[in-house]
């Protein structure tokens, strides 16, 4: 494992190595025990789209590492003013240990792997939120206690939380259901890889998809870059809600997890949310203990 690209790249071996680092390092954190496992090293940190948590989340991870984090917006990076992304790779190759990038083209994220020499990390691109899931299979298995043979729901935009819980949920064993509108369904790519598993099933049925769920998660209808779509994507996405009513039919000690930011009263209602918070601010937590797993499994010397 060299970068950290998309959970279609890795093992389930290697999935859940990183889940155990991610509860060893949170464990030792909580108890006072300094893991300075990056002391000295440097992670670039690309944001070509804004984050509250992803950017929290490593700049914290990468202090209590004992590394430091540089924020680099488009405005920072000559990757902005139309550099070579190949070029932007090789310089900052030289200068940082490794570089998160949260952006649009999942391509972006492979070019900066291909041509540079340090450990790349995707934050986010339109295909696949790989740090996010990691955050949220953490969550699953420490309320669960297993993640084999656990029902996950997933509810609405075929988006890249879509992609990467499907891909993130059948490798690590548990039973997957998506419900999507027939125009909002995940990638084609992703849907071949999960042709392989029996324990998949696609629906625009939310309510046979929440059947018997374990944990249901949703994401927000219009996601960032798709502001001038909110309007169409809320009549396509009419119902498709985690609330109250849903939660009957799955399973009674049902768990439910939004990536946030959450639109209350979109895609969960206010009640579900606030039900549920302590497991979603859970999951929210997690973000800094998986990320500080994969950097240093990335760049631990």
């Amino acid at each position: 494992m060299n970068h950290l690209l998309k959970l279609l790249d890795l093992t389930p071996e290697e999935i859940i190595e990183l889940l155990n680092l991610g509860d060893q390092l949170k464990y030792e954190q909580k108890h006072g025990i300094r893991h300075h496992l990056l002391e000295g090293q440097t992670l670039g940190m690309i944001f070509q789209k804004a984050s509250t948590r992803t950017r929290v989340s490593f700049e914290v991870g990468m202090s209590q590492l004992g590394g430091d984090a540089l924020f680099l917006s488009n405005r920072d990076l000559q990757i902005g003013r139309g550099e070579p992304v190949q070029d932007t790779a090789r310089v900052l190759s030289r200068y940082l240990d490794g570089i998160m990038i949260r952006t649009f083209a999942q391509q972006e994220v492979d070019d900066l792997a291909e041509y540079g020499s340090i450990p790349i990390i995707n934050g986010l691109t339109d295909f696949s939120h790989p740090c996010q899931v990691l955050a949220d299979l953490m969550t699953v298995r420490e309320h669960k206690g297993r993640l084999d043979g656990v029902k996950m729901c997933y509810i609405g935009d075929g988006n890249n939380m879509a992609n990467s819980l499907i891909v993130g949920g059948l490798k690590t064993g548990m039973k997957v259901s998506v419900a999507t509108p027939d125009d909002y369904r995940p990638d084609p790519v992703v849907l071949e890889f999960a042709k392989g598993y029996g324990s998949f099933r696609l629906t625009d049925n939310i309510l046979e998809a929440a059947a018997d769920a374990d944990v249901l998660f949703t994401d927000v209808w219009a996601s960032m870059g798709q502001e001038g779509e909110a309007e169409i994507r809320r009549k396509a996405f009419a119902g498709y809600q985690i609330n109250e009513e849903l939660l009957k039919n799955a399973a009674p000690d049902a768990m439910v997890q939004h990536c946030l930011p959450a639109h209350r009263g979109e895609e969960i209602s206010e009640e579900t949310f606030e039900k549920h918070a302590d497991e979603i601010f859970d999951e929210a937590e997690n973000r800094l203990h998986a990320q500080k797993a994969v950097m240093v499994k990335l760049m631990k010397k």
